[in-house]
């Protein structure tokens, strides 16, 4: 049986899919981290319903700056 190959979303590398690929789909921990990071500074977003989240915003206290 071969196995199965993906590419490391963040540099493209081939990662075997398997146990043997504790990281996977990454190919290394730093690969996972800089992931990681670009979701955290919003680098990479779920585009969301304008008009939802307009509706809940509502709900929430004002913020203060």
């Amino acid at each position: 049986m071969n196995a199965t190959v993906v590419e490391c979303p963040t540099c493209g590398a081939p990662v075997e899919w398997g146990p043997q690929s504790p990281q996977r789909p990454f190919c290394s921990e730093r690969c996972k981290l800089i992931d990681l990071g670009a979701w955290a500074s919003e680098a990479h977003a779920i585009p969301g319903d304008q008009l939802e989240d307009e509706v809940f915003s509502e709900d929430l206290p004002p913020q203060r700056h």
